[in-house]
């Protein structure tokens, strides 16, 4: 099972998303929990809210660029709207 994804992860500290894509989801978010990451660790805790496989890395790299662009960042505001926040994350069968 291929395991390049996009991810989003939600600041429980100060209410702001993290979008980030990678080839191994599980190590990632681990890194972002131990504070290993600089974008996200003084913004702990964080929780996993979305994410999107694709069959290359290349692919998810693109689609973490275009959610970071001014119509990525409409797009993904109308995903996450239909998300609640505690709920429990989405599953990582990945």
């Amino acid at each position: 099972m291929d395991n390049n994804v996009v991810y989003v992860l939600f600041s429980l500290k100060d209410n702001k998303t993290y979008t980030g894509s990678t080839n191994d989801l599980q190590r990632r978010l681990s890194e972002h929990q131990l504070g290993k990451v600089k974008a996200t660790k003084n913004r702990l805790p964080i929780k996993l809210i979305h994410f999107e496989k694709f069959e290359t890395l290349k692919e998810a790299r693109s689609r973490e660029h275009y959610y970071k662009s001014c119509a990525g960042r409409k797009k993904l505001k109308l995903i996450l709207e239909n998300i609640n926040i505690s709920s429990p994350p989405p599953r990582l069968d990945v």
